[in-house]
């Protein structure tokens, strides 16, 4: 990977940020786009601008075409079997949303058991809770160990199923600790347990930066979304077996996802596109498929290999500075470019992560502070908020070094 080459082909880099290069490290919130992604969504709204699935104009046919070629290459980007069971959502916490709507209040009722992790983001736990709530069952939550990982070793899974538990929800990669969960190992143990469990995985933090076979993984529900893998916001995907898909009720209902409306009922179409009610986001899918194909220009194997040596790289010199504490797996092979830390003065008083992100932000460099939507994983790992820096495609180790001297004259300032 050229990354001089790389760094190139996005244009917001050419940025300064009060007089000083951008130096981008917050890829994990929203990563930065490519000129690829962008020229495409400007073609589409320049050339073949019209609604979907409606007209017979040309425009129409050719709006249409993009969408489903988008919706193709996107189930062979993740390897999801067939494009009928990719849905277009507006984001991943949607694609949650509509499972647990839709899928949820089919099948949940009272006593059952929702299991979720102790490092899901909000979107993977908010959902739940709703549901738990309006339907009387109870959620309850994998742990994690003193190495950030869960805690499923030695048949330590099965003490957290039981006859009651209906679906599991856990993250693919942690969005704080950049932990790597071994779900294809995880749903294989379920299955062994009990076949009748249905499993969401959500990939929003691992299908930008490690190779996905959801076929390989084999849950029944996988969502991400585009804005973390160099697409645009507004657009993400929910796969979902097609035997589900065409037993869940619609989760919004309007134009498009219908075969025909009387007076006195209606009927619904056929799965994609039962799912995808109104004018749907066009130019985001377009956006999207220009996203995935950047990526796969590169290979998904090489993509993980740079972001592993500059989490390496990165690790190695934030250790060295005093006072710095480093969240996550020690394993760098268990974990993606995502680096959570703190840091205390020398009293031990910890300095509030805001405070650090604002110097960080003065020397150009951007990063991420807060609960990160994560606050029962603040409370385990007993803090309010966290600084976090993630990588992507486009960051090199000077960004890290000149990283480095910015911590190091932040800790000088709020000592």
């Amino acid at each position: 990977m050229d990354i001089d080459k790389i760094r190139s082909d996005f244009p917001i880099l050419k940025r300064e940020i009060y007089g000083k290069p951008l130096i981008y490290l917050d890829n994990a919130a929203t990563s930065q786009k490519p000129r690829a992604v962008i020229e495409a969504i400007k073609e589409y709204y320049e050339q073949h601008n019209a609604n979907t699935h409606r007209g017979v104009h040309k425009l129409s046919e050719e709006a249409t075409e993009l969408y489903e070629e988008a919706r193709k290459k996107i189930a062979s980007f993740v390897n999801a079997g067939g494009n009928s069971q990719i849905i277009f959502t507006k984001n991943a916490t949607e694609g949650i949303n509509l499972v647990a709507y839709s899928w949820g209040r089919a099948n949940i009722k009272a006593g059952d058991e929702i299991l979720l992790t102790e490092m899901e983001h909000h979107s993977n736990i908010v959902p739940w809770q709703i549901l738990a709530k309006e339907t009387g069952a109870k959620l309850k939550f994998i742990p994690l160990d003193e190495n950030s990982e869960l805690r499923i070793r030695n048949g330590e899974l099965k003490k957290h199923l039981s006859s009651k538990t209906k679906i599991v929800a856990l993250t693919h990669v942690s969005n704080v600790l950049g932990t790597i969960n071994p779900v294809k190992i995880i749903i294989e143990e379920i299955r062994k347990f009990n076949p009748d469990i249905k499993i969401l995985v959500d990939g929003a933090q691992a299908v930008p930066h490690v190779p996905v076979s959801i076929q390989n993984i084999d849950s029944d529900f996988y969502v991400f979304t585009g804005h973390k893998m160099l697409g645009p916001t507004g657009v993400g995907v929910l796969y979902a077996k097609k035997e589900l898909l065409n037993e869940m009720e619609p989760f919004i209902t309007g134009g498009n996802m219908i075969l025909e409306v009387k007076k006195e009922a209606s009927s619904w179409n056929y799965v994609p596109w039962k799912f995808e009610a109104g004018t749907q986001n066009v130019s985001g899918a377009v956006g999207l498929a220009a996203a995935a194909s950047y990526l796969m220009n590169f290979g998904m194997k090489n993509v993980l290999e740079h972001e592993r040596n500059l989490t390496s790289y990165a690790i190695d010199k934030l250790s060295k500075i005093n006072h710095l504490k480093i969240y996550g797996p020690n394993n760098l092979e268990k974990r993606i470019g995502v680096i959570s830390f703190n840091i205390t003065n020398q009293t031990g008083k910890l300095l509030h992560p805001h405070d650090v992100a604002s110097i960080l932000d003065g020397e150009g460099i951007a990063i991420r502070s807060g609960h990160h939507c994560a606050q029962p994983l603040m409370e385990v790992l007993g803090v309010e908020g966290i600084c976090r820096i993630s990588f992507s495609v486009f960051n090199d180790r000077v960004e890290i070094d000149k990283l480095v001297l910015a911590i190091e004259k932040a800790k000088k300032i709020l000592r």
